[in-house]
Protein backbone atom coordinates (compact mmCIF):
# COMPACT_ATOMS: atom_id res chain seq x y z
CA UNK A 1 0.00 0.00 0.00
CA UNK A 2 1.54 3.28 -1.01
CA UNK A 3 1.26 6.50 1.13
CA UNK A 4 -1.46 8.69 0.55
CA UNK A 5 -0.95 12.18 0.52
CA UNK A 6 -3.73 13.63 -2.03
CA UNK A 7 -7.29 12.32 -3.02
CA UNK A 8 -7.97 11.30 -6.48
CA UNK A 9 -11.49 11.82 -6.08
CA UNK A 10 -10.56 16.03 -6.41
CA UNK A 11 -12.84 18.41 -7.52
CA UNK A 12 -13.64 16.45 -11.15
CA UNK A 13 -16.62 15.06 -8.62
CA UNK A 14 -18.67 17.72 -7.22
CA UNK A 15 -20.70 15.56 -5.52
CA UNK A 16 -17.76 13.83 -3.91
CA UNK A 17 -17.09 17.33 -1.77
CA UNK A 18 -17.21 16.89 1.74
CA UNK A 19 -17.55 19.96 3.79
CA UNK A 20 -16.08 20.51 6.83
CA UNK A 21 -17.36 21.99 9.59
CA UNK A 22 -15.58 22.78 12.73
CA UNK A 23 -16.94 23.35 15.79
CA UNK A 24 -13.93 23.87 17.98
CA UNK A 25 -14.52 27.72 19.22
CA UNK A 26 -18.23 26.33 20.26
CA UNK A 27 -18.53 22.56 20.82
CA UNK A 28 -15.18 22.14 21.56
CA UNK A 29 -14.93 24.90 24.25
CA UNK A 30 -17.69 23.49 25.97
CA UNK A 31 -15.41 20.81 27.32
CA UNK A 32 -15.22 21.77 30.93
CA UNK A 33 -11.80 23.86 31.52
CA UNK A 34 -11.64 24.36 27.87
CA UNK A 35 -12.55 28.50 27.57
CA UNK A 36 -10.67 30.45 25.77
CA UNK A 37 -9.90 34.05 25.52
CA UNK A 38 -11.11 36.32 23.02
CA UNK A 39 -7.28 36.63 21.43
CA UNK A 40 -6.71 32.73 21.71
CA UNK A 41 -10.43 32.87 19.41
CA UNK A 42 -9.11 34.64 16.62
CA UNK A 43 -6.01 33.09 16.52
CA UNK A 44 -7.89 29.92 16.41
CA UNK A 45 -10.07 31.46 14.04
CA UNK A 46 -7.61 32.61 11.52
CA UNK A 47 -5.44 29.26 10.88
CA UNK A 48 -8.87 27.38 10.65
CA UNK A 49 -9.52 29.71 7.97
CA UNK A 50 -6.14 29.53 6.92
CA UNK A 51 -6.12 25.53 7.07
CA UNK A 52 -9.24 25.35 4.52
CA UNK A 53 -12.38 24.84 6.71
CA UNK A 54 -15.33 25.60 5.59
CA UNK A 55 -17.66 26.16 8.01
CA UNK A 56 -16.73 27.63 11.63
CA UNK A 57 -18.71 27.36 14.45
CA UNK A 58 -17.55 30.55 16.17
CA UNK A 59 -20.11 30.26 19.28
CA UNK A 60 -23.21 30.47 20.99
CA UNK A 61 -24.01 34.17 20.92
CA UNK A 62 -26.80 34.21 23.63
CA UNK A 63 -24.59 32.03 25.65
CA UNK A 64 -22.48 35.44 27.31
CA UNK A 65 -21.62 38.62 26.22
CA UNK A 66 -18.29 37.19 25.94
CA UNK A 67 -19.20 34.43 23.32
CA UNK A 68 -21.18 37.35 21.24
CA UNK A 69 -18.23 39.51 20.93
CA UNK A 70 -15.88 36.31 20.26
CA UNK A 71 -18.72 35.31 17.38
CA UNK A 72 -18.62 39.35 15.83
CA UNK A 73 -15.36 39.87 15.98
CA UNK A 74 -14.56 36.65 14.20
CA UNK A 75 -17.18 37.65 11.56
CA UNK A 76 -15.17 40.21 11.05
CA UNK A 77 -11.56 38.69 10.53
CA UNK A 78 -12.87 35.75 8.54
CA UNK A 79 -11.66 35.92 4.70
CA UNK A 80 -12.93 32.67 3.41
CA UNK A 81 -14.72 30.20 5.58
CA UNK A 82 -18.65 30.52 6.29
CA UNK A 83 -18.54 32.32 9.73
CA UNK A 84 -21.46 30.19 12.09
CA UNK A 85 -23.03 31.00 15.19
CA UNK A 86 -25.42 28.20 17.22
CA UNK A 87 -28.78 29.13 18.40
CA UNK A 88 -31.52 27.20 20.47
CA UNK A 89 -35.17 27.12 18.65
CA UNK A 90 -36.47 30.82 20.22
CA UNK A 91 -36.84 34.42 18.69
CA UNK A 92 -33.93 35.56 21.36
CA UNK A 93 -31.24 33.17 20.56
CA UNK A 94 -32.13 33.65 16.90
CA UNK A 95 -31.77 37.48 16.96
CA UNK A 96 -28.45 37.39 18.91
CA UNK A 97 -27.05 34.95 16.36
CA UNK A 98 -28.29 37.68 13.68
CA UNK A 99 -26.83 40.50 15.29
CA UNK A 100 -23.49 38.91 16.19
CA UNK A 101 -22.89 37.51 12.47
CA UNK A 102 -23.70 41.03 10.97
CA UNK A 103 -20.37 41.65 9.64
CA UNK A 104 -19.72 38.04 8.14
CA UNK A 105 -18.63 38.01 4.77
CA UNK A 106 -20.65 35.11 4.79
CA UNK A 107 -23.13 34.04 7.70
CA UNK A 108 -25.02 30.37 8.55
CA UNK A 109 -27.44 30.46 11.86
CA UNK A 110 -27.14 27.10 13.03
CA UNK A 111 -30.29 26.38 14.91
CA UNK A 112 -31.38 23.11 17.26
CA UNK A 113 -33.99 22.04 18.94
CA UNK A 114 -34.10 18.34 20.82
CA UNK A 115 -36.56 15.61 19.24
CA UNK A 116 -35.95 12.28 21.44
CA UNK A 117 -38.76 11.08 23.48
CA UNK A 118 -36.26 11.33 26.44
CA UNK A 119 -34.92 14.99 25.94
CA UNK A 120 -38.98 16.29 25.21
CA UNK A 121 -40.45 14.77 28.09
CA UNK A 122 -37.46 15.43 30.89
CA UNK A 123 -35.64 18.60 29.34
CA UNK A 124 -37.88 20.49 27.02
CA UNK A 125 -41.31 19.34 29.15
CA UNK A 126 -43.00 19.66 25.49
CA UNK A 127 -45.43 18.04 23.47
CA UNK A 128 -44.01 16.78 20.11
CA UNK A 129 -46.53 18.33 18.12
CA UNK A 130 -45.29 21.69 20.34
CA UNK A 131 -41.44 20.70 19.19
CA UNK A 132 -42.49 20.54 15.76
CA UNK A 133 -43.96 23.88 15.35
CA UNK A 134 -41.16 25.05 16.75
CA UNK A 135 -38.87 23.67 14.61
CA UNK A 136 -40.71 25.61 11.77
CA UNK A 137 -41.06 28.88 13.00
CA UNK A 138 -37.40 28.70 14.12
CA UNK A 139 -35.93 28.35 11.28
CA UNK A 140 -38.45 30.38 9.16
CA UNK A 141 -37.29 33.08 11.99
CA UNK A 142 -33.45 32.73 11.06
CA UNK A 143 -34.02 33.06 7.10
CA UNK A 144 -34.82 36.66 8.33
CA UNK A 145 -31.55 37.16 8.71
CA UNK A 146 -29.82 34.71 5.98
CA UNK A 147 -30.37 31.94 3.50
CA UNK A 148 -27.76 29.75 5.02
CA UNK A 149 -29.43 27.99 7.96
CA UNK A 150 -28.78 25.25 9.54
CA UNK A 151 -30.92 22.96 11.57
CA UNK A 152 -30.15 20.30 13.73
CA UNK A 153 -32.51 17.78 16.10
CA UNK A 154 -30.64 17.31 19.10
CA UNK A 155 -30.42 14.00 20.07
CA UNK A 156 -31.59 12.88 16.40
CA UNK A 157 -29.87 8.74 16.79
CA UNK A 158 -31.99 8.19 19.65
CA UNK A 159 -35.52 9.92 18.35
CA UNK A 160 -38.36 8.13 16.78
CA UNK A 161 -37.92 7.18 13.09
CA UNK A 162 -41.52 8.86 12.01
CA UNK A 163 -41.00 12.07 13.77
CA UNK A 164 -37.57 12.78 12.91
CA UNK A 165 -38.92 12.27 9.29
CA UNK A 166 -41.61 14.94 10.45
CA UNK A 167 -39.27 17.38 11.73
CA UNK A 168 -36.68 17.19 8.84
CA UNK A 169 -39.41 17.67 6.07
CA UNK A 170 -40.59 20.77 8.41
CA UNK A 171 -37.43 22.16 8.62
CA UNK A 172 -36.63 21.95 4.72
CA UNK A 173 -39.76 23.46 3.69
CA UNK A 174 -39.03 26.09 6.38
CA UNK A 175 -36.09 27.33 4.56
CA UNK A 176 -33.31 25.04 5.78
CA UNK A 177 -30.70 23.92 3.33
CA UNK A 178 -28.77 21.77 5.55
CA UNK A 179 -29.89 19.31 7.57
CA UNK A 180 -27.26 18.33 10.84
CA UNK A 181 -27.99 14.83 12.42
CA UNK A 182 -26.77 14.88 15.70
CA UNK A 183 -25.24 11.42 17.76
CA UNK A 184 -25.55 13.89 20.48
CA UNK A 185 -24.57 11.13 23.43
CA UNK A 186 -22.47 8.91 21.41
CA UNK A 187 -25.04 6.13 21.62
CA UNK A 188 -24.67 4.81 17.84
CA UNK A 189 -22.69 2.50 15.91
CA UNK A 190 -21.68 2.63 12.08
CA UNK A 191 -24.17 0.49 10.25
CA UNK A 192 -27.45 2.34 12.64
CA UNK A 193 -25.82 5.58 11.46
CA UNK A 194 -25.57 4.46 8.20
CA UNK A 195 -29.12 3.46 7.74
CA UNK A 196 -30.37 6.51 9.33
CA UNK A 197 -28.81 8.98 6.87
CA UNK A 198 -30.14 6.51 4.01
CA UNK A 199 -33.54 6.50 5.42
CA UNK A 200 -33.94 10.21 6.04
CA UNK A 201 -32.62 10.42 2.20
CA UNK A 202 -34.89 7.81 0.89
CA UNK A 203 -38.37 8.87 2.98
CA UNK A 204 -37.90 12.63 3.52
CA UNK A 205 -39.71 14.57 0.48
CA UNK A 206 -36.90 17.25 -0.99
CA UNK A 207 -33.86 15.45 0.66
CA UNK A 208 -32.04 15.91 -2.28
CA UNK A 209 -32.40 19.84 -2.49
CA UNK A 210 -30.70 19.68 0.96
CA UNK A 211 -26.93 19.02 2.37
CA UNK A 212 -27.20 16.39 5.08
CA UNK A 213 -24.38 16.80 8.25
CA UNK A 214 -23.28 14.39 10.42
CA UNK A 215 -22.27 15.71 14.11
CA UNK A 216 -21.14 12.63 16.41
CA UNK A 217 -19.81 12.44 19.88
CA UNK A 218 -16.98 10.02 21.23
CA UNK A 219 -18.49 8.56 23.66
CA UNK A 220 -18.11 4.97 23.25
CA UNK A 221 -14.95 6.02 21.05
CA UNK A 222 -16.85 5.88 17.17
CA UNK A 223 -17.25 9.47 16.39
CA UNK A 224 -14.94 9.24 13.32
CA UNK A 225 -15.91 6.10 12.18
CA UNK A 226 -19.44 7.05 12.46
CA UNK A 227 -18.94 10.04 10.45
CA UNK A 228 -17.44 8.56 7.71
CA UNK A 229 -20.52 5.72 7.80
CA UNK A 230 -22.49 9.45 7.40
CA UNK A 231 -20.55 10.15 4.57
CA UNK A 232 -21.11 6.85 2.66
CA UNK A 233 -24.66 6.58 3.50
CA UNK A 234 -24.84 10.50 1.36
CA UNK A 235 -24.23 12.85 3.89
CA UNK A 236 -21.60 15.78 2.43
CA UNK A 237 -20.70 17.61 5.75
CA UNK A 238 -19.13 16.49 8.58
CA UNK A 239 -18.84 18.39 11.92
CA UNK A 240 -15.88 18.15 13.97
CA UNK A 241 -13.04 19.68 16.25
CA UNK A 242 -9.18 19.49 16.38
CA UNK A 243 -7.57 17.07 18.84
CA UNK A 244 -11.62 15.54 19.16
CA UNK A 245 -12.09 18.59 21.59
CA UNK A 246 -15.86 18.70 23.26
CA UNK A 247 -17.85 17.89 25.67
CA UNK A 248 -17.52 14.28 27.83
CA UNK A 249 -15.27 11.90 25.37
CA UNK A 250 -15.02 14.77 22.93
CA UNK A 251 -16.08 14.90 19.29
CA UNK A 252 -15.02 13.52 16.24
CA UNK A 253 -11.73 14.18 15.20
CA UNK A 254 -10.90 16.22 12.37
CA UNK A 255 -7.49 15.54 11.56
CA UNK A 256 -8.46 11.76 12.05
CA UNK A 257 -11.51 12.33 9.65
CA UNK A 258 -9.23 14.61 6.74
CA UNK A 259 -6.56 12.03 6.93
CA UNK A 260 -8.98 8.96 6.58
CA UNK A 261 -10.46 10.28 3.11
CA UNK A 262 -6.86 11.40 2.07
CA UNK A 263 -5.25 7.89 3.00
CA UNK A 264 -8.28 5.57 2.06
CA UNK A 265 -9.29 6.79 -1.24
CA UNK A 266 -9.95 3.44 -2.46
CA UNK A 267 -12.99 2.75 0.27
CA UNK A 268 -13.82 6.66 0.59
CA UNK A 269 -13.74 8.14 -2.69
CA UNK A 270 -13.80 11.83 -0.99
CA UNK A 271 -12.17 15.02 -1.41
CA UNK A 272 -12.29 18.73 1.07
CA UNK A 273 -10.30 21.53 0.83
CA UNK A 274 -8.08 20.98 4.08
CA UNK A 275 -4.67 21.68 3.73
CA UNK A 276 -3.40 18.33 5.78
CA UNK A 277 0.22 19.97 6.48
CA UNK A 278 -1.37 22.46 8.65
CA UNK A 279 -3.19 19.83 10.86
CA UNK A 280 -0.29 19.26 13.32
CA UNK A 281 0.21 23.07 13.72
CA UNK A 282 -3.36 23.74 14.25
CA UNK A 283 -3.91 20.40 16.76
CA UNK A 284 -1.10 22.17 18.99
CA UNK A 285 -2.31 25.83 19.39
CA UNK A 286 -5.64 24.21 20.36
CA UNK A 287 -3.44 22.27 22.95
CA UNK A 288 -1.91 25.19 23.89
CA UNK A 289 -4.27 27.40 24.85
CA UNK A 290 -6.71 24.83 25.85
CA UNK A 291 -4.18 23.66 28.39
CA UNK A 292 -5.58 20.08 27.07
CA UNK A 293 -2.46 17.70 26.35
CA UNK A 294 -2.49 15.83 23.51
CA UNK A 295 -2.51 12.07 24.34
CA UNK A 296 0.72 10.03 23.20
CA UNK A 297 -0.61 7.71 20.76
CA UNK A 298 -3.56 10.18 19.48
CA UNK A 299 -4.32 9.38 15.68
CA UNK A 300 -2.30 11.52 13.27
CA UNK A 301 -0.80 14.27 15.19
CA UNK A 302 0.15 12.38 19.09
CA UNK A 303 3.69 12.68 19.80
CA UNK A 304 4.41 8.81 19.16
CA UNK A 305 2.03 9.44 15.94
CA UNK A 306 5.28 8.98 13.53
CA UNK A 307 7.21 7.45 16.64
CA UNK A 308 9.12 3.80 16.11
CA UNK A 309 11.15 2.25 19.28
CA UNK A 310 10.87 -1.72 18.49
CA UNK A 311 13.56 -3.26 16.47
CA UNK A 312 11.30 -5.25 14.21
CA UNK A 313 9.69 -1.70 13.79
CA UNK A 314 13.06 0.23 13.10
CA UNK A 315 14.43 -2.21 10.95
CA UNK A 316 11.00 -2.46 8.48
CA UNK A 317 11.36 1.57 8.43
CA UNK A 318 15.07 1.20 7.24
CA UNK A 319 14.60 -1.02 4.47
CA UNK A 320 11.31 0.72 3.55
CA UNK A 321 9.13 3.27 5.35
CA UNK A 322 6.01 1.80 4.12
CA UNK A 323 6.42 -1.21 6.19
CA UNK A 324 4.85 0.72 8.77
CA UNK A 325 3.73 4.21 7.92
CA UNK A 326 0.47 4.93 6.07
CA UNK A 327 1.43 8.19 5.08
CA UNK A 328 4.26 10.69 5.42
CA UNK A 329 4.37 12.69 8.77
CA UNK A 330 5.05 16.07 6.40
CA UNK A 331 1.58 15.16 5.14
CA UNK A 332 0.20 16.55 8.23
CA UNK A 333 2.95 18.74 9.28
CA UNK A 334 5.31 16.99 11.42
CA UNK A 335 8.90 16.86 10.44
CA UNK A 336 10.34 13.28 10.29
CA UNK A 337 13.94 14.10 11.07
CA UNK A 338 15.19 16.66 14.01
CA UNK A 339 17.57 18.50 14.27
CA UNK A 340 20.29 18.39 17.41
CA UNK A 341 20.66 21.74 19.19
CA UNK A 342 23.09 22.70 21.89
CA UNK A 343 24.62 25.29 22.94
CA UNK A 344 26.96 25.90 20.62
CA UNK A 345 24.17 26.35 18.02
CA UNK A 346 24.14 30.40 16.23
CA UNK A 347 21.32 32.47 15.64
CA UNK A 348 21.08 31.28 12.06
CA UNK A 349 20.43 27.36 12.87
CA UNK A 350 18.37 28.45 15.67
CA UNK A 351 15.77 30.39 13.40
CA UNK A 352 15.42 27.96 10.75
CA UNK A 353 15.05 25.35 13.62
CA UNK A 354 11.82 27.82 14.70
CA UNK A 355 10.69 28.40 11.13
CA UNK A 356 10.88 24.32 10.62
CA UNK A 357 8.47 23.90 13.66
CA UNK A 358 6.14 26.23 12.05
CA UNK A 359 6.99 29.74 14.20
CA UNK A 360 6.73 32.72 12.01
CA UNK A 361 8.43 35.10 14.75
CA UNK A 362 9.91 38.89 14.40
CA UNK A 363 13.05 39.57 14.58
CA UNK A 364 12.79 40.79 18.75
CA UNK A 365 10.70 37.54 19.17
CA UNK A 366 13.93 35.56 17.54
CA UNK A 367 16.33 37.14 19.63
CA UNK A 368 14.36 36.75 22.79
CA UNK A 369 13.76 32.92 22.38
CA UNK A 370 17.29 32.46 21.32
CA UNK A 371 18.66 33.85 24.17
CA UNK A 372 16.13 31.80 26.64
CA UNK A 373 16.97 28.87 24.11
CA UNK A 374 21.08 29.51 25.41
CA UNK A 375 20.06 29.81 28.83
CA UNK A 376 18.52 26.24 28.65
CA UNK A 377 21.06 24.98 26.15
CA UNK A 378 23.55 25.40 29.97
CA UNK A 379 21.15 23.73 31.98
CA UNK A 380 20.61 20.56 29.76
CA UNK A 381 22.82 18.37 27.72
CA UNK A 382 20.29 17.47 25.11
CA UNK A 383 17.51 19.80 23.67
CA UNK A 384 14.98 18.43 21.75
CA UNK A 385 12.30 20.04 19.36
CA UNK A 386 9.61 19.96 22.22
CA UNK A 387 12.05 21.60 24.43
CA UNK A 388 12.37 24.30 22.02
CA UNK A 389 8.46 24.58 21.50
CA UNK A 390 8.15 24.12 24.90
CA UNK A 391 9.97 28.25 25.73
CA UNK A 392 8.37 29.74 22.73
CA UNK A 393 5.12 28.63 23.61
CA UNK A 394 5.56 29.42 26.93
CA UNK A 395 6.89 33.09 26.28
CA UNK A 396 3.97 33.79 23.86
CA UNK A 397 1.15 32.49 25.74
CA UNK A 398 2.84 35.16 28.77
CA UNK A 399 4.37 38.08 26.83
CA UNK A 400 1.14 40.45 27.53
CA UNK A 401 -0.20 39.50 31.05
CA UNK A 402 -0.15 42.29 33.66
CA UNK A 403 0.82 40.26 35.65
CA UNK A 404 4.53 38.17 35.50
CA UNK A 405 6.67 36.02 37.27
CA UNK A 406 10.48 37.94 38.15
CA UNK A 407 11.82 36.07 41.12
CA UNK A 408 11.46 33.36 43.48
CA UNK A 409 13.38 31.47 46.26
CA UNK A 410 12.19 27.93 47.86
CA UNK A 411 13.38 26.66 50.97
CA UNK A 412 11.71 22.74 51.66
CA UNK A 413 13.07 19.61 53.01
CA UNK A 414 12.50 17.27 55.83
CA UNK A 415 13.33 20.19 58.38
CA UNK A 416 10.64 22.16 57.35
CA UNK A 417 8.58 24.86 57.49
CA UNK A 418 8.63 24.90 53.81
CA UNK A 419 9.07 28.68 53.32
CA UNK A 420 8.83 30.70 49.40
CA UNK A 421 9.78 34.31 48.59
CA UNK A 422 7.99 36.02 45.26
CA UNK A 423 8.99 38.69 43.13
CA UNK A 424 5.78 39.71 40.69
CA UNK A 425 6.18 42.52 37.67
CA UNK A 426 2.48 44.05 38.89
CA UNK A 427 1.73 46.20 35.57
CA UNK A 428 5.69 47.39 35.86
CA UNK A 429 5.53 47.72 39.83
CA UNK A 430 7.60 44.60 41.92
CA UNK A 431 6.22 43.22 44.64
CA UNK A 432 7.92 40.86 47.19
CA UNK A 433 6.12 38.68 49.60
CA UNK A 434 7.19 35.84 51.51
CA UNK A 435 4.99 33.11 53.23
CA UNK A 436 4.49 29.28 54.73
CA UNK A 437 3.10 26.78 53.46
CA UNK A 438 2.40 22.68 53.47
CA UNK A 439 5.18 21.96 51.15
CA UNK A 440 6.83 24.24 48.47
CA UNK A 441 4.33 24.61 45.68
CA UNK A 442 1.96 25.96 48.46
CA UNK A 443 4.17 27.81 50.43
CA UNK A 444 4.94 29.32 46.23
CA UNK A 445 0.79 29.69 45.93
CA UNK A 446 0.15 31.66 49.21
CA UNK A 447 3.00 34.12 48.20
CA UNK A 448 1.64 34.46 45.54
CA UNK A 449 -1.41 34.78 47.12
CA UNK A 450 -0.60 37.59 49.28
CA UNK A 451 0.28 40.07 46.41
CA UNK A 452 -2.84 39.18 44.20
CA UNK A 453 -5.46 38.94 46.36
CA UNK A 454 -8.07 35.86 45.02
CA UNK A 455 -10.82 33.67 46.33
CA UNK A 456 -10.22 31.29 43.44
CA UNK A 457 -10.46 27.54 43.92
CA UNK A 458 -7.39 25.51 42.63
CA UNK A 459 -9.28 22.46 40.13
CA UNK A 460 -6.18 20.81 38.40
CA UNK A 461 -2.52 20.93 39.17
CA UNK A 462 -0.30 18.97 36.73
CA UNK A 463 3.54 17.74 36.11
CA UNK A 464 4.80 16.22 33.49
CA UNK A 465 7.96 16.07 31.58
CA UNK A 466 8.43 17.71 28.16
CA UNK A 467 11.21 15.21 27.19
CA UNK A 468 12.78 12.48 29.29
CA UNK A 469 15.93 13.11 31.15
CA UNK A 470 16.51 13.90 34.74
CA UNK A 471 17.36 17.55 33.24
CA UNK A 472 14.03 17.52 31.42
CA UNK A 473 12.05 20.97 31.48
CA UNK A 474 8.68 20.84 33.33
CA UNK A 475 5.61 21.82 31.86
CA UNK A 476 2.98 22.81 34.76
CA UNK A 477 -0.62 23.31 34.20
CA UNK A 478 -3.20 23.98 36.29
CA UNK A 479 -7.09 24.70 36.20
CA UNK A 480 -8.53 27.10 38.64
CA UNK A 481 -12.32 28.62 39.18
CA UNK A 482 -14.20 31.05 40.42
CA UNK A 483 -17.28 32.35 40.69
CA UNK A 484 -18.79 29.55 38.42
CA UNK A 485 -15.71 30.83 35.91
CA UNK A 486 -12.88 28.22 34.92
CA UNK A 487 -9.46 29.10 33.06
CA UNK A 488 -6.83 26.82 32.35
CA UNK A 489 -2.54 28.05 32.24
CA UNK A 490 0.45 26.25 31.84
CA UNK A 491 3.69 26.88 32.04
CA UNK A 492 7.28 25.57 31.44
CA UNK A 493 11.06 25.75 32.71
CA UNK A 494 13.30 23.14 33.49
CA UNK A 495 13.03 24.47 37.13
CA UNK A 496 9.13 22.99 38.40
CA UNK A 497 8.79 25.65 41.07
CA UNK A 498 9.14 28.28 38.36
CA UNK A 499 7.16 26.47 35.91
CA UNK A 500 4.38 26.28 38.83
CA UNK A 501 5.29 29.68 39.16
CA UNK A 502 4.34 31.14 36.00
CA UNK A 503 1.45 28.59 35.33
CA UNK A 504 -0.64 29.91 38.95
CA UNK A 505 -0.18 33.31 37.48
CA UNK A 506 -1.09 32.82 34.29
CA UNK A 507 -4.10 31.28 35.28
CA UNK A 508 -4.91 34.63 37.98
CA UNK A 509 -4.31 36.71 34.70
CA UNK A 510 -6.97 35.03 32.80
CA UNK A 511 -9.08 34.98 35.94
CA UNK A 512 -8.68 38.83 36.16
CA UNK A 513 -9.91 39.74 32.68
CA UNK A 514 -12.60 37.60 33.71
CA UNK A 515 -13.92 39.67 36.16
CA UNK A 516 -15.44 42.14 34.27
CA UNK A 517 -12.32 43.39 32.95
CA UNK A 518 -11.51 44.53 36.06
CA UNK A 519 -7.85 45.86 36.18
CA UNK A 520 -5.26 43.94 37.93
CA UNK A 521 -3.26 47.02 39.24
CA UNK A 522 -6.63 47.26 41.73
CA UNK A 523 -6.24 44.02 43.28
CA UNK A 524 -2.70 43.74 43.70
CA UNK A 525 -2.31 46.11 46.81
CA UNK A 526 -0.81 43.53 48.84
Amino acid sequence: MSKTTSNPADERDGNARVIIFDTTLRDGEQSPGASMTLPEKLQVAELLDEMGVDIIEAGFPIASNGDFEAVNEIAKVTKNAVVCGLARAGTKDIDRAGEALKPAKRSRIHTFLSTSPVHMKYKLQMEPEDVYEAVLSSVSHARKYTDNVQWSPEDGTRTEHDFLCRCVEGAIRSGAGTINIPDTVGYTVPEEYFDLITMLKTRVPGADEVVFSVHCHNDLGMAVANSLAGVRAGARQIECTINGLGERAGNAALEEAVMAIKTRSDVLPYWNDIDATMLARVSKLVSNVTSFPIQYNKAIVGKNAFAHEAGIHQDGMLKNTETYEIMTPESVGIKETSLVMGKHSGRHAFKDKLETLGYELGDNAVEDAFRRFKALADQKKHIFDEDIEALVDDELAHADEHIKVVAMTIIAGTGGPQKATMTLDIDGQHVTKEAHGNGPVDALFNAIAAMVPHKARLDLYQVHAVTSGTDAQAEVSVRMSEEGKTVTARGADVDTMVASAKAYVSALNKLLVRRQKTKPEALAAG
